[in-house]
């Protein structure tokens, strides 16, 4: 009977060739994926009304790259009083963990979302964690509800109960999608439940991920290849904005990033760049100095926490302003960007589009704002993002005066610290200020005394 169905006449065929030839006929079957939204940032209380534009882009595939809920307890801002969350005298944390419960709860609210509902109907979901959902702000291996936490978000990405995901030390994943030919390997990092402490440079994703990692990378080719970080890879922009304050990147760990950067360079692999969440606005980000052609970065964060949200509208202007003026060495500026800082600090998320059909096939890598149009986007093609050099410079050595590819931390001292320097001037000319007005108003009410007694 199968050699009929086959068409093969009077000989017999084994079972292993029937076997190969469903599974070529399953893969030659598959769409090839030509359109992936992603993003992060999503505060299960607020309003999301960017699902709309999600939907509407019409992406085969959703990943979520973090702070898919916002989990934790996070105290009011005390600088005096018992309870003191923020200076140098605070004595209580900021963020604390909440109960399995309230987790649970808070998973059930964002699952529920009637917009993010309807994504889920026609579209494979797929994603990892930040810290927020993961249990506590800026938390790495120290977090003692990890276990748990993995259990609740996976249980939110629907993974299946007898998934390697749900037997494994954290929640890192990999995914080959579309046919033979024309596929997409997605790899998800946890960068949470192995990571050293902040400035340690220790570990982010400890000996098994580190193992796991190179395995899929050596591993069958395909021809695109994105890795997910919950925190961004390439840009460092804490070399820049430190001491005023610190974002979370892989630029903390600098032996890490080497050290992945390195192992993409070994691999000979073509066709790789990064996508990531975390900071509360969106950029493309790059670097020339790694694997012989452009790696990207494309951050897009967040869903709906985004820093513009969090100011008066009227301050607006002065933020746009600060971001334009802090040094970003890998930050992609062009004119596809809305404003002039290349960044978007407005409810975002982040589009690839694969257009399989031109030739050579392209690709366009785009952050959207939430009625779906470009605020920031990259056009690029296959041949783009393979190798031209079996001599391709690692990053950090060499090359070091070359666009994308100089370090934050090498840039010299009054262009690295302009945005420090600018807030001392700007403190010491409002102390200055105030110190006048004080002295102004003391000289009136010392002479209006002196009146009075006269008088």
């Amino acid at each position: 009977m199968i050699s009929r169905w086959l068409g093969v006449g009077g000989g017999v065929v084994r079972p292993l060739s029937v076997l190969l030839f469903l599974a070529c006929c399953a893969s030659e079957q598959e769409p090839p994926v030509y359109r992936i939204a992603f993003g992060s940032c999503a505060n299960q209380s607020d309003p999301q009304p960017i699902w709309s534009a999600i939907i509407d882009f019409d992406p085969q595939i959703f990943i979520w790259l973090g702070d898919n809920i916002y989990g934790d307890i996070k105290r009011p801002m005390k600088l005096f009083g018992k309870e003191r969350t923020i200076g140098p005298w605070k004595n209580v944390p900021r963020f604390v963990p909440s109960s399995e419960h309230e987790m649970q709860a808070r998973y059930d609210k964002a699952k529920n979302n009637h917009g993010y509902s309807r994504l889920r109907q026609n579209v494979k979901v797929i994603g990892t964690w930040d810290d927020h959902d993961y249990g506590l702000n800026d938390a790495g291996k120290e977090f003692r509800g990890k276990i748990t936490s993995q259990r609740l978000l996976l249980d939110f990405l629907d993974e299946p109960r007898d998934s390697p995901r749900r037997n494994q030390a954290g929640v890192y994943a990999s995914y080959t999608l579309g046919p033979v030919g024309r596929q997409v390997k997605v790899i998800l990092l946890d960068t949470r439940y192995h990571r050293d402490p902040l400035f340690s440079d220790g570990t982010m994703l400890g000996n098994s991920q580190w193992s796991w990692l190179e395995k899929e990378l050596n591993g069958p080719a395909s021809a695109i290849t994105i890795i997910g970080s919950s925190i961004q890879v390439i840009s460092n922009l804490s070399a820049t904005t430190g001491p005023l304050f610190y974002l979370e990147s892989w630029g903390l760990f600098p032996k890490e990033r080497t050290r992945l950067f390195k192992l993409i360079a070994n691999s000979k692999r073509d066709g790789v760049f990064f996508i990531s969440g975390d900071v509360h606005f969106g950029e493309i980000t790059r670097c020339d100095c790694v694997t012989g052609y452009p790696l990207y970065d494309i951050t897009s964060s967040g869903l709906t926490q985004a820093v513009e949200k969090a100011i008066p509208p009227p301050l607006h202007l002065l933020l746009r302003f600060l971001a334009w003026l802090t040094p970003s060495t890998m930050r992609v500026k062009d004119k596809s960007c809305r404003y002039r800082s290349c960044t978007y600090g407005q409810p975002n998320f982040g589009a690839i589009e694969i257009n399989w059909d031109a030739t050579p096939v392209s690709l366009k890598f785009e952050v959207k704002d939430a009625n779906g149009l470009t605020v920031t986007s990259v056009n690029r093609t296959l041949l783009d993002l393979q190798s031209k050099s079996s001599n391709s410079k690692v990053y950090g050595r060499g090359g070091k005066d070359w666009k994308y590819c100089s370090l934050e931390v090498n840039l010299p001292w009054i262009v690295r610290y302009r945005l420090l320097v600018l807030f001392f001037c700007a403190f010491s000319v409002l102390l200055l200020a105030l110190i006048g007005l004080i002295s102004v108003v003391a000289s009136v009410c010392v002479k209006y005394i002196l009146k009075c007694k006269l008088d």
